[in-house]
């Protein structure tokens, strides 16, 4: 074979990928319709790639690394690679940027030009500029035409060089590009598009948020920093991402940008080792203005004081997991008062470093573990490496005077809490003094919270009949029930910000929303609202402030109220997604508090949630199936498809009224379908993709147990909710019986799906 001819190469790559996929087939290792998709486009797109010269005019070495992965033989790779475009959501794209290390180590050690096997279903520089021309063409063509783009990213593997690359690209299509100067939180990224001295049109974020080193991702924001509408998304995409050519990636580089057309995002001023292309001295001061928008959202302004006055002050640890919170959190905490001395960063193990490997969480090959601060096991590698810096600090304060460890994400998107748990209950934790604070409780929490506050000088809550809160339906109804103590509207919705956000902006139309059981206008139609799932006490459309939006994946935000155009925040409202540094910072103050009334997180949980018979015990329990990553490549396709047919099955015999789950009698069973993913599994007599998932109901509606799929990886979430309405008799008796039970839900869930139903 000719390395050198791209035809020889075809004719050994069509061999080899028509055998993998037969055998794959004929051993049930896939199934006929992604045989027949992967049969139709692999080999079509890897010609592509492998002759077209636009393509190797931006990325010179694809067609070496493509040759090497033909040469070697690895032919479900290259299916995997090529079977099909990366997927495109409302928030923009993400993916493996490689399926093993020696990849991403030589995207580390040689740029984002190295010969690795690259494809449209691998994020990589090919992958990213093709997407950003139809991106940029899509902005130009609009009346007025898009002219800003905000572009950052977090600590990824080679993020720098792939954000470079996007900006170079846009501005070679004449847009005014601001560019972060150091790996930012994607908060940061959602509050510079709408901020009044930038107003730009597109947000653009290169990260792969909590996922292991293998991933990156393309996240997208629209003029007001939320993720874009799913029409305006399906305008871009259809129209203009889908027909974009290679011939449509320009590039211009940075250091050509005409006078104006480049901006610098980033603090006071610049950074050692930074290139500003000679506009050192126009770089906007962002940092500033977020902390700025940030510290409106306390209710105790004299913080700093009281802190600084106090003679026990709270000892917080802060812990960046590799990512772009490292100096943003500690920077707010600074600005409100915390002192440096009880603010303890943890630089062990590197956890403070930039460094997208993500060393901490990934022992070895096929142990890629997540950066996650609301996962566990991430938490636990915080905890380890905060008792080892803080032992071998003599003098200092330690890990049992210690009241929270807060940790954000490598974008910094999410927020995790670990607390201290009180003697009387820490057997329920295997006898450990910590635990991780499930979102679902953090966000209860930080809701009483601000109600109570606001409500404390007046007696009542003012205008708690303006006010809302919205949450996704696989979080806890704990936080409905604290909300509606206070009289406040809730509105659920299906799961992710772009729902959330979209629900708000409903509202703030003034228009009622639509009735709803369950996400439906009527018990027997299939599908469901595009993202409302039902609402209560929302009187009509005539609510309009957003108190808290927030889902059960660590995400929250505030939305406020109606905003003074589609351009910008909600007054009085923060981003329009998901906020990590911001509830870092709103999680403290609540500490703070407690800490000046004798209390802790924990305690105030169990006085002001589960012992109000008002709200009662709430137990959410959630798993992700696989633990880490997804199923693998196209023979994780059939595997999801077969577990979720499975699950479809045992909702039909909950119907019939003959289930039990973990010993649990099933009374009834929702199934949830949108439609939204129908392009990608298109609905046949057999299967109803679920994208919402199907819910198991044990005796009423806040006991239940939901198989989640994602639509655009293989994997699924396994969502478990208890309730017990008035635990006052024993709390800590109850706790247990409810987290034993969740478990066994849990774990009979994973059997009954995984094995084929005799």
């Amino acid at each position: 074979m000719s390395a050198e001819d791209p035809k020889d190469v075809l004719e050994l790559a069509r061999d080899g990928i028509a055998r993998y996929l037969g055998d794959a087939l004929a051993a049930g290792q896939i199934d006929e319709s992604s045989y027949r998709q992967a049969g139709q486009n692999t080999l079509p797109n890897l010609k592509t790639w492998l002759e077209d010269e636009d393509l190797l005019r931006v990325s010179p070495n694809l067609r070496q690394g493509l040759e090497q992965v033909i040469r070697e033989g690895r032919w479900e790779d290259l299916v995997n690679a090529f079977r099909q475009r990366a997927r495109f959501g409302t928030g923009g794209i993400r993916g493996m940027m490689a399926f093993d290390r020696q990849s991403i180590e030589m995207l580390v050690e040689q740029g984002i030009t190295a010969p690795i096997l690259k494809g449209p279903n691998t994020i990589n520089d090919v992958v990213l500029l093709w997407t950003s021309a139809g991106v940029a063409q899509y902005g130009r063509r609009q009346r007025p035409p898009l002219a800003k783009v905000v572009i950052g990213y977090d600590s990824r593997v080679r993020g720098r060089d792939l954000a470079e690359i996007v900006g170079r690209l846009f501005l070679a299509y004449d847009y005014t590009l601001y560019f972060f100067d150091e790996p930012c939180p994607y908060p940061e990224m959602t509050f510079a598009v709408p901020y009044a001295e930038i107003k730009a049109d597109i947000g653009i974020l290169i990260s792969a948020s909590h996922n292991d080193y293998r991933y990156n991702g393309y996240k997208l924001s629209c003029g007001n920093g939320s993720q874009f509408d799913p029409h305006e998304r399906d305008e871009m995409y259809n129209k203009y991402i889908a027909q974009a050519s290679p011939k449509d990636i320009l590039l211009c580089p940075l250091g050509d940008a005409a006078p104006g057309k480049l901006v610098f995002l980033g603090g006071e001023a610049p950074l050692p080792k930074v290139d500003y292309f000679g506009r050192e001295d126009r770089i906007l001061n962002l940092h500033k203005k977020y902390a700025e928008q940030v510290k409106k959202f306390l209710f105790t302004p004299d913080l700093a004081a009281r802190q600084a006055g106090s003679p026990n002050p709270l000892k917080i640890a802060f812990c960046a997991f590799h990512g772009a919170g490292r100096r943003a959190v500690p920077r707010l905490l600074g600005e409100v008062g915390f002192q440096e001395a009880n603010v303890e960063i943890i630089t062990r193990h590197r956890l403070n470093d930039l460094n997208g490997l993500f060393p901490s969480f990934c022992s070895r090959p096929g142990r890629e573990r997540q950066p996650d601060p609301g996962d566990a096991r991430a938490a636990k590698v915080a905890v380890r490496a905060l008792q080892d810096q803080l032992s071998a600090k003599p003098g200092h304060w330690q890990f049992a005077d210690l009241d929270i460890l807060i940790g954000t994400d490598p974008d910094a998107d999410r927020c995790g809490v670990v607390v201290k748990v009180p003697p009387a209950q820490r057997h329920l934790y295997g006898g450990q003094d910590w635990v991780l604070l499930p979102a679902d409780l953090m966000w209860a929490l930080l809701v009483w919270y601000r109600l109570h506050r606001e409500a404390e000088p007046h007696g009542k809550l003012p205008e708690a009949e303006k006010k809302f809160i919205v949450l996704s339906h696989t979080t806890s109804d704990a936080i409905a029930l604290v909300a509606r103590k206070y009289g406040l509207g809730v509105v659920k919705t299906w799961v992710g910000f772009a729902a959330l956000a979209a629900a708000v902006r409903d509202v703030w139309g003034g228009k009622p929303l639509p009735p709803l059981v369950e996400g439906r206008d009527a018990p027997a139609a299939e599908l469901c609202h595009p993202y409302l799932f039902e609402h209560e006490a929302m009187d009509g459309g005539l609510r309009s402030f957003n108190v808290a939006a927030m889902e059960q994946s660590n995400g929250f935000s505030i939305l406020g109220g109606p905003p003074p155009d589609s351009r910008s925040l909600g007054t009085g409202g923060h981003v329009r997604d998901k906020d990590g540094t911001l509830a870092a910072l709103l999680i403290a103050e609540v500490a703070a508090w407690a800490k000046e009334q004798g209390s802790t997180l924990f305690e105030l949980i169990d006085q002001h949630v589960h012992l109000d018979p008002d709200v009662g015990l709430f137990v959410n329990y959630y798993e992700p199936d696989p633990l880490d990553g997804e199923y693998p490549g196209i023979e994780g396709d059939r595997k999801k498809k077969d577990i979720l047919r499975r699950a479809l099955g045992y909702f039909q015999l909950a119907l019939a009224g003959d289930l039990e789950i973990g010993g649990c009698p099933v009374t009834s069973a929702v199934l949830y379908r949108t439609g939204k993913y129908d392009a990608i599994y298109p609905p046949s007599a057999d299967f109803r993709f679920p994208d919402e998932g199907v819910r198991f109901y044990f005796g009423d509606r806040l006991n239940h147990a939901t198989v989640r799929p994602s639509g655009t990886g293989n994997s699924l979430r396994f969502h478990v909710q208890l309730r017990d309405r008035d635990p006052r008799a024993d709390l800590v008796g109850r706790k247990q019986e409810l987290m034993s039970r969740a478990k066994r839900i849990t774990d009979h869930l994973r059997k009954l799906l995984k094995a084929p139903r005799r």
